[in-house]
């Protein structure tokens, strides 16, 4: 078997990496990356717009964000894309490519899902943050852009990261409408070899595992990283606060 998985990436890698280009569309693993990338950069500012919404005192703003929000982390990703994929020519009467209905589908579902990520952020910060802010003349939005979303930002990089991998694990759902990823690619593969989808697919897992694995393992160490900020100076024995603070107490 392990000689008949080295045929195949031998014969078939260029295939599964950039699919049928330059003589087709672009896909493969560069599609699924790009759809990724993609989606959760899209995503990002719309999960912060959902966010603020669903913190909003006008309830007009915060209510159809919140049923939005619900909806679409209620529905199964899947019929979200065929929603999109049949409903969307039939509204505009427009013929729109797979990618275009993925990559938008995503771009709403991950933002849903980011948004509590980001609306947990600046909740655990607390209300004070925003009264100093205040008090020292910053408008709301001055004060949300300059001093609260900075914080809870940087202390949801782990959970985004994370979203960014269950953001390449959703491209495979790209399949049901022809958007030409690296599932797309192992199934071309499979239809030109029909004897051995064991193999095939066993390789497009291995491919999965080691990107989700890495982009996870990046999480914790970013996460570690962040943990040992939190801790601060005071966790720091050659920190000049905590030398100070020791020199201070022997002269007392």
């Amino acid at each position: 078997m392990i000689g008949d998985i080295i045929t195949i990436i031998n014969d078939y890698w260029l295939l599964l990496l950039i699919g049928q280009y330059p003589n087709g569309p672009l896909g493969g693993l560069a599609n699924t990356l790009i759809l990724s990338a993609l989606s959760i950069a899209l995503a990002f500012p719309v999960s912060i717009l959902f966010a603020l919404a669903r913190l909003s005192k006008w309830p007009l703003l915060r209510w159809p964000v919140t049923v939005l929000v619900y909806v679409t982390r209620g529905v199964p990703l899947l019929m979200l894309i065929l929603w999109s994929y049949f409903l969307v020519p039939l509204l505009t009467g427009a013929d729109v490519p797979s990618f275009v209905t993925m990559l938008t589908t995503l771009v709403i579902y991950q933002g849903a899902f980011l948004s509590e990520v980001v609306r947990a952020g600046i909740v655990a910060l607390g209300e004070g943050q925003m009264d100093a802010a205040r008090a020292l003349g910053h408008s709301y939005l001055s004060a949300m852009r300059f001093i609260i979303l900075p914080q809870a930002l940087y202390n949801m990089i782990p959970s985004m990261i994370s979203t960014f991998v269950a953001t390449i694990k959703d491209t495979t759902l790209g399949y049901v409408i022809n958007v030409p990823d690296l599932t797309f690619a192992a199934s071309q593969v499979n239809n030109q070899l029909l004897t051995q989808p064991f193999q095939v697919f066993l390789i497009l897992a291995v491919v999965y595992y080691a990107i989700c694995w890495s982009l996870t393992y990046l999480a914790n160490a970013v996460e570690r990283r962040i943990s040992r900020r939190r801790a601060g100076p005071a966790n720091d024995p050659a920190s000049p606060s905590l030398a100070q603070a020791k020199i201070v107490s022997e002269q007392l």
